[in-house]
């Protein structure tokens, strides 16, 4: 079971881009993230003319995310987060797939910090803490996949030293993964590559992708059930190399069967 999540940063502007990954990587799960598009306006036919199912939870201009799936079932479970009844924020759907409780984020993004949208971020990512906490004890093979904006370690920046005051580097962010990390998940990436530069993410600006100058905060953070179960995981880095590109790159992991 191959499973990926990209921020595709517009699923409909980006739609070519999209959908031409997925005719060549065929995964069978996938998560976006950053649909920036209202729920009626998700490309759902061109979608399923490629052969995904899909459930989204849209937000106008912002946002936005969805899950699909080749030839499998979709039973949605959930979307938004408990805790904060004003959050209108399109940011987590999760839905069970082939046996798999698959959870999509797109966790705020803080900056600047400090400030409002940095408490945002922190206060977000408690609500998520103590709903993957939830998850954990009810022993089911969980994937949580997407845009962490979190820059975890120093290993996962080009120059770490330009981050220490970003939102996705100061010290309360990687404090929070690491306490995710901590309630038993396992990131997938580093499982299998603990010591290796791997990027996910490339600025538009200063030909970030040509020098790889890039950044590692799209994870997969996995439960006990599923990480015995990891097998193979990569970056689909040529992706960002082309036209008209997300200024992410696909992210994926295959699980062997049970």
């Amino acid at each position: 079971m191959k499973i990926a999540t990209y921020n595709v940063n517009g699923v409909n502007g980006r739609l070519p881009v999209l959908l031409r990954w997925l005719a060549e990587t065929q995964p069978d799960v996938v998560c976006l993230q950053e649909l920036k598009a209202p729920q009626e306006k998700f490309p759902e036919q061109a979608i399923k003319d490629a052969g995904y199912n899909a459930i989204w939870h849209g937000q106008k201009s912002w946002n936005g995310v969805a899950i699909l799936a080749r030839n499998l079932e979709i039973k949605e479970l959930k979307r938004g987060l408990e805790g904060d009844p004003e959050d209108l924020q399109s940011r987590y759907i999760q839905a069970l797939v082939n046996g798999v409780v698959i959870g999509c984020l797109y966790l705020p993004n803080g900056n600047p910090a400090p400030g409002p949208k940095f408490d945002y971020k922190l206060q977000w990512f408690e609500r998520f803490a103590a709903h993957t906490a939830d998850l954990l004890a009810q022993n089911l093979p969980v994937v949580l996949a997407g845009d962490y904006n979190v820059i975890p370690t120093e290993l996962d920046a080009y120059k770490p030293e330009r981050w220490v005051e970003d939102a996705l580097f100061r010290p309360e962010t990687r404090e929070a993964f690491k306490n995710l990390l901590a309630q038993g998940w396992t990131d997938a990436i580093r499982k299998l590559y603990p010591e290796e530069t791997i990027y996910t993410f490339w600025d538009y600006f200063r030909n970030a992708y040509g020098r790889n100058a890039g950044l590692r905060i799209d994870h997969f953070l996995l439960s006990p059930q599923v990480s015995d179960r990891l097998k193979s995981a990569g970056v689909d880095k040529q992706v960002r190399g082309w036209e008209k590109t997300s200024d992410h790159g696909p992210v994926w992991i295959e699980l062997n069967d049970l």
